[in-house]
């Protein structure tokens, strides 16, 4: 009987690190996949940066644009 104990244990040892090394690796390459989404996020937000700076510079353009039209327009009349 004592045998059937030890070999109940071992057996169960082994599926317990099985399931352990299991659900490690499926942790691992959720961990990858998180990872590699937050890349693309952060290159989607460097290029909105980069998107924003562009545009504010290209109002700063037409803002003095405006502004020398406006001040034509004021010596004219």
């Amino acid at each position: 009987m004592t045998g059937g104990i030890i070999a109940v244990v071992i057996v169960l040892i082994t599926i317990g690190g099985i399931t352990a090394s299991l659900v490690s690796y499926f942790r691992l390459q959720r961990h990858r996949a998180d990872a590699v989404a937050m890349a693309s996020y952060r290159k989607l937000a460097e290029q909105a940066v980069h998107n924003q700076r562009a545009l504010e510079e290209r109002l700063r353009e037409l803002d003095g644009r405006v502004a020398a039209v406006e001040q034509l327009l004021r010596s004219v009349g």
